[in-house]
């Protein structure tokens, strides 16, 4: 099988090295703004190939065989024969209604693409793809060589071809697929981001410091992460981004983010600095 990945961010990355892991696909293009910074990147998935072959206790040094199945690409056209491909570019609409809209014309009729998007609407994607009924959502965790679940998300239009062929496919990545219907957020984000939300605000509001809301939650909700840990390893501008999709989504103002855009690019929260937290 012939795939391609387009993206070169963490997401992007992650995906390109899970699928040279997997045997049924024997050519993976890469495709990102600059291709020659994909070129760079490619020593490292060769070592992350290595580490986890390691920790599987199976044969690392397959690693380069495997890594040698990624061609860097530069032109659209070279996707004129692939079997899938997935975007995991920026969290923005309009730029991957912008990626889409300039790949239909390259794809062949029968290629399936799926979307790595954390929470923007299948369905309103698809109008811009090639072929709606083999558009779906395919939303991976980072880290992706760790986590195991995909949320599989069907569009209105989504073939029931096409979403068999995902769970499948993700089944065979050794991933655990969900599946979901459209809807802002989908399963995890509608639930996890908005508990992000509220860590910033108790932060903001100076109930307690990053330290110790990441603690109450680790050891009084047992969870493996304290929430502002969390948002610095998703990213703190997703987190917003998502935030953002879900309150123009659902209008419902328990999904109004408390962090600003400004906030987000000049000051990561791991700096605590609650004073520069605000409402917007």
């Amino acid at each position: 099988m012939k795939v391609a990945v387009l993206g070169s961010g963490t997401m992007g990355s992650g995906i390109v090295s899970t699928f040279a892991q997997q045997n049924s696909i024997d050519q993976i293009l890469w495709w990102g703004r600059t291709p020659s910074q994909l070129s760079l990147k490619l020593p490292k998935i060769t070592k992350d190939i290595y580490k986890t072959l390691k920790r599987q206790n199976l044969a690392p040094e397959k690693a380069e065989s495997m890594a040698a199945k990624i061609t860097v690409i530069e032109k659209f056209d070279q996707l004129n024969d692939t079997d899938f491909v997935i975007e995991a570019i920026v969290e923005n609409f309009e730029k991957k209604q912008a990626l889409f809209t300039a790949i239909s014309e390259h794809l062949p009729s029968s290629a399936i693409l799926a979307t790595n998007t954390s929470s923007l609407s299948i369905t309103a994607l698809s109008i811009y793809t090639h072929t709606p009924s083999n558009f779906i959502g395919m939303h991976f965790f980072n880290p992706i060589g760790m986590m195991e679940l995909v949320e599989v998300i069907k569009g209105l239009q989504t073939s029931d071809g096409t979403l068999n062929f995902v769970r499948n496919f993700a089944a065979s990545l050794n991933k655990s697929p969900v599946l979901v219907e459209e809807s802002p957020g989908f399963i995890v984000n509608r639930m996890l981001i908005p508990m992000i939300n509220e860590a910033v605000s108790v932060l903001a509001e100076g109930v307690a410091s990053k330290e110790d809301i990441d603690k109450a939650m680790k050891l009084g909700a047992n969870h493996p992460l304290g929430p502002l840990a969390l948002a610095d390893l998703i990213g703190n501008n997703v987190c917003l981004s998502i935030m953002e999709t879900l309150h123009a989504e659902t209008g419902d103002p328990k999904y109004r983010a408390h962090l600003k855009k400004s906030m987000v690019t000049a000051l990561p929260l791991q700096q605590n600095v609650s004073r520069k937290l605000v409402r917007s």
